[in-house]
């Protein structure tokens, strides 16, 4: 590739199509060639300041039209966007400051923009400037057309620069040049057959996450499909707009994680007609993608005229820039059912028959997209594993990432064997299909047995009082190389705590078979989590063997 995303971008803005900003009633609808102007005035007033090629532009606020504006500026201005993570949880405000200006200083921004009010959630930054996106829209708005500098194209350079979810003392960001950008979107593209004349993208997806950015936002931007975006506090403040706005503006492709697939199931089971049957492609692109939930949500989207053909499993990371396998079109949403024994015991996934006892049904996530390998290898060794035995699965190819900012121990120790990147996912093949299973660092070993927690979670999850999407399951080392199994789950109410603990306990043995050694329940927004919302194991995991957590 000799072409940068600047390129894609001034061809985007021929189109016909727009972007729909729906955070506000009514929504506000802005053509691709408006907001590519404001973005090359915008891009202007960033030069004024000094902002150069390979500089680093940091924004912290809301999804908006200032926002994406911002975004797509600081691309023509030739330097890196980081969307910072907004405060999400109802963690301490202190808290939130620390970690916002770790990452704007260990990135080494050279500009912030924030949304008005956010200016003391950043703290001293250092010789970065800090402005507001009011701020800087009106600077642009009173620039010429002519005063823009267009960058030179280097697809080397960096485009995003993605913070993965590290503790505030060891960020991780992920280098994604333009051409890992654009080679993944290709790729999507021709995974998915897309068509930018006639799709319609709707996402509430944060932006500081690669899922909303990179496979939602971005490959709308670059080739001028129409999108209708959200903030994702629209979401969760009434999660059955996803699929009423599917309905409405008549979406062809969408995604989410598991919980908002479980939620948007549940919603349509009740929900008035609606009409989903313009959806071609409404994915799940967590890890491991629960199964369950996605047979509930093509069972209750069935009713309201969805292709059980457009629902999918993929599979992703940002290390990758961001989608690494997908089923074909029209394939579905399609399960591996395999012994859970012999999986936990021997690491061999075995097909039996779905209603065997024992049988553990997994998400098939399709097969990797054009221009990446994948291979499943022993994690310690590192020889390579026939099909249906677990491992690690590692990829490698054109829109894997070179490596961490300022971290060069970390980028040599995901990489080996030539450029083959490790990603830390226990997984195995099946006829050409990937299945994921979970994190390696997370799997509990239990008399010889390899749990995943996401199995007890799931378990636990589906108790009454229990806060669904709020439960921890982890191991703890008691001697002996033994080790129990402890579960944190936040209540929706502290009374009636013993019958819940005994609910737990009972969940525990009759779905995992496993005994637990401890059960502590504690308050909503205790558990920590990703920015994306994913719960961190390592760190609840910490916590209580520390004795941090307020039990109730």
């Amino acid at each position: 590739m000799t072409e940068s995303l600047i390129s894609r971008l001034e061809q985007a803005a021929d189109q016909d199509n727009a972007v729909t900003f729906i955070a506000d009633d009514p929504s506000e609808r802005v053509s691709w060639r408006e907001l590519h102007d404001d973005a090359r005035r915008m891009a202007a007033v960033m030069q004024s300041r000094g902002i150069e090629p390979g500089d680093r532009v940091a924004m912290l606020g809301t999804t908006s039209r200032a926002l994406i504006t911002t975004i797509q500026a600081t691309w023509l201005a030739g330097a890196a966007a980081i969307v910072l993570p907004t405060r999400t949880r109802l963690g301490s405000e202190e808290q939130f400051r620390e970690q916002t200006n770790h990452r704007v200083t260990f990135a080494q921004a050279a500009l912030v923009a924030v949304d008005p009010g956010l200016e003391d959630s950043v703290g001293p930054l250092g010789d970065a400037t800090l402005t507001t996106f009011p701020e800087l829209s009106s600077l642009a708005a009173s620039t010429g057309a002519g005063s823009y500098a267009r960058a030179p194209d280097d697809p080397e350079a960096t485009a995003v620069l993605q913070f993965t979810s590290g503790s505030t003392a060891d960020p991780k960001g992920v280098v994604i040049p333009h051409h890992c950008v654009m080679d993944n979107n290709d790729a999507e593209f021709e995974r998915a057959q897309l068509d930018p004349a006639t799709e319609v993208v709707v996402s509430w997806l944060p932006l500081y996450h690669d899922m909303g950015l990179v496979f939602l936002m971005a490959p709308a931007m670059t080739r001028g499909m129409e999108l209708f975006i959200a903030p994702p506090t629209r979401f969760v403040s009434s999660p059955g707009v996803w699929m009423e706005w599917l309905s409405e503006f008549g979406g062809t492709s969408t995604i989410g994680p598991n919980f908002a697939v479980a939620v948007a199931a549940r919603m349509l089971a009740r929900a008035s007609k609606l009409d989903l049957s313009r959806c071609r492609r409404l994915g799940n692109g967590s890890e491991p993608v629960d199964p369950k939930a996605m047979r509930a949500l093509e069972s209750a989207a069935s009713e309201h005229g969805l292709d059980p053909g457009s629902l999918y499993a993929g599979y992703g990371m940002a290390e990758a820039t961001v989608v690494i396998s997908m089923p074909d079109v029209g394939t579905g949403f399609t399960e591996d059912v395999v012994d859970g024994e012999t999986l936990e015991h021997d690491l061999r996934a075995v097909p039996v028959s779905p209603d065997q006892a024992g049988a553990k049904r997994l998400a098939r996530c399709g097969h990797p997209v054009r221009g990446l390998d994948l291979r499943i290898a022993d994690p310690n060794s590192g020889a390579l594993l026939d099909d249906r035995m677990l491992g690690e699965i590692e990829v490698r190819g054109t829109s894997v990432v070179p490596g961490y900012f300022r971290q060069p121990e970390a980028t040599a120790a995901a990489f080996r064997d030539g450029g083959w990147l490790r990603t830390g996912d226990l997984g195995y093949t099946a006829e050409g299909d990937l299945v994921v299973c979970g994190r390696l660092k997370d799997i509990i070993i239990v008399g010889g047995r390899n749990i995943f927690p996401e199995d007890l979670e799931r378990a636990v999850n589906a108790i009454d009082g229990v806060r669904k999407g709020n439960v921890i399951a982890f191991g703890v080392e008691r001697g002996m190389d033994r080790e129990s199994v402890v579960v944190v789950a936040e209540t929706k109410s502290q009374d009636g705590l013993a019958g819940l603990r005994d609910g737990i306990s009972r969940a525990a043995r009759e779905s995992v078979g496993v005994r637990l050694s401890d059960i502590v329940l504690v308050r909503p927004g205790t558990l920590p989590k990703t920015s994306s919302g994913k719960v961190r194991r390592s760190i609840c995991r910490a916590r209580y063997l520390t004795a941090e957590l307020e039990a109730l």
